[in-house]
């Protein structure tokens, strides 16, 4: 395993199944051979850009083949892959642009806008674009624009701006660097910061494999059908838990993955009945979806055999309505930035309970602890979760504070605080109890409360602001604001907030709602008691269902 990269893998599936279709998308299939020799021709355009070994490169995509071409060119070139959310705007990502030292961005023509904002007071030296329909065949993009049906950005252009198709164009690269698992870089994440501002978490080659392979090797083994499977793609795969799943049993084995551009659920039910899908992942919010769609009983959803789901809690109620709608379980995987995929349902276990995530993977350790004094709590007590590996990185780019608060030595080994507060069950099992207060979970992400305290603390009339999650069945937690203003602040309204919120976060971070306070409830020391209003706010949310 530690002389695998994150491509070593792909490399041989593609050898092995050339002719094996590698991922689907708007209903047009790449083969393993082609996506490879995009993957080479990609990498040789970006050498030509001045691309090298340890570069940073920032991917500002959605869900697109643009994606998986990019990532795996960005990986065999040895450098580094920035991930982040494309309905970023530009204030998020100049910080990570900056905080990475990014040289290229490679983003949509509908978010270039953001990025031509930020060019002249960052790094970035190139701006690589696409439209979403780039790679689709000219009869669908000729059909999508007649109807208006694909998105499109304006871009002016300019020495620095160059297109993704351009760069497909050039001769395959075939004279890879060496990279070393273990001491080379794959790709920086950003997390919410306790502090306001985004956390880099970086990755190695080594750490990825080390859980990608766990997954298919260990969890997936007998179940998984190599180089004859189906695996649908719904959630963004900036995200750890949906990239690390769709090489486990996508492209890592020759299976075929269908690429879902956003999580539209008649377009989802339409491709798992099209392309027999039998993997799938979501969060609680999209099986909820799905069960209220009026058309989903139309679909036949028999393909479907594993169906996985992260990010948050599965309410029982989903659970209970979705084997009764598709005859299948939905199993649970866990993990976090920082640790990567953590735990997994056992497979052969039956039947998961909802707040059960699974046993740690093989190259993952675990304790629970009394989060006070760091001693491991007898098992069934609640305690927050610890993890270590011998294969993840244990820090942040340039946070030294925040990597002293988040991981911690014990017995020699460095674990990684979650935050979050499970029961380890005599089975193995882990029990999810709840979260620190701090992180919110809206629409399956996890939101980081201070960030967005941070935002709206920098408004000229806000002198105080505590965010917490107001408990909601469909999207898990809508996000609200306590908000102390100035003295003399006069005329400022919920609308205006939001609105400045709107322009400085990703949608899914902006508070539905915002009240406000004469004070917050804060320690002898200062420091914002959130735990109390967010208790406060459950206790309404009871007192009015009553």
């Amino acid at each position: 395993m530690d002389s695998e990269c994150t491509f070593t893998r792909f490399e041989a599936a593609a050898a092995q199944h050339p002719q094996r279709t590698a991922l689907v998308f708007l209903g047009d299939k790449f083969s393993y051979a082609r996506l490879k020799e995009l993957v080479d021709r990609f990498a040789g355009g970006l050498r030509q850009q001045g691309v090298k070994k340890g570069d940073r490169i920032v991917l500002y995509l959605s869900n697109s083949p643009q994606f998986v071409i990019a990532f795996l060119a960005a990986q065999k070139l040895g450098a580094v892959t920035v991930l982040v959310s494309p309905i970023y705007t530009s204030h998020e990502i100049q910080y990570m642009v900056r905080d990475a030292n990014a040289k290229l961005i490679v983003c949509h023509d509908t978010n270039y806008g953001y990025v031509r904002e930020i060019m002249a007071d960052s790094p970035l030296e190139r701006i690589v674009v696409t439209n979403i329909m780039d790679l689709v065949c000219a009869p669908k993009r000729l059909v999508a624009l007649m109807f208006d049906k694909a998105p499109s950005g304006t871009v002016k252009g300019g020495p620095e701006t160059v297109w993704f198709k351009a760069l497909l164009k050039s001769a395959p690269c075939r004279d890879w660097p060496s990279i070393d698992p273990v001491a080379d870089l794959s790709y920086i994440l950003y997390t919410g910061g306790t502090t306001g501002l985004p956390k880099g978490v970086p990755g190695n080659h080594w750490g990825h494999v080390s859980y990608v392979n766990d997954i298919s090797d260990h969890v997936f083994k007998g179940h998984v059908l190599e180089g004859g499977d189906v695996y649908i793609a719904i959630n963004p795969l900036f995200h750890i838990m949906a990239l690390g799943l769709m090489m486990a049993v996508g492209l890592n084995l020759g299976n075929t993955t269908v690429l879902m551009p956003q999580p539209m659920v008649d377009a989802i039910l339409d491709a798992i009945q099209r392309y027999k899908v039998r993997w799938m992942l979501g969060v609680p919010a999209l099986y909820r979806m799905i069960l209220e769609n009026d058309r989903q009983e139309t679909y036949d959803l028999s393909s479907l055999r594993y169906c996985y789901c992260g990010g948050d809690a599965l309410p029982r109620e989903v659970l209970a309505r979705w084997k009764e709608r598709v005859g299948v379980p939905i199993f649970q995987v866990y993990g976090s930035t920082e640790a990567g995929h953590v735990c997994y349902s056992r497979l052969d276990a039956g039947e998961p309970e909802p707040m059960c995530v699974g046993v740690p993977l093989p190259s993952r350790k675990v304790k629970v602890v009394d989060p006070a004094t760091m001693e491991e709590v007898p098992p069934g007590e609640v305690g927050e979760l610890l993890v270590t590996s011998a294969h993840a990185m244990k820090e942040y780019l340039n946070r030294p504070d925040e990597t002293e608060r988040s991981f911690i030595r014990l017995n020699g080994a460095v674990y990684y605080r979650t935050s979050d507060y499970v029961r380890l069950a005599a089975d193995g099992n882990i029990i999810y109890v709840e979260r620190s207060a701090d992180i919110l979970k809206h629409k399956g992400y996890r939101v980081s409360a201070s960030e967005i305290e941070a935002i709206l603390q920098d408004h000229p009339v806000v002198v105080g602001a505590c965010v917490v999650g107001v408990p909601d069945k469909k999207v898990g937690e809508r996000i609200k604001a306590i908000v102390v203003l100035k003295d003399d602040a006069k005329g400022v309204a919920a609308t205006e907030l939001i609105r400045y919120c709107r322009d400085r976060l990703a949608p899914y971070k902006v508070p539905s709602y915002i009240e406000f306070r004469d004070m917050l409830p804060k320690s002898k020391v200062g420091k914002l008691l959130r735990r109390e209003i967010r208790d406060e706010e459950r206790r309404k949310q009871q007192s009015d269902a009553a």
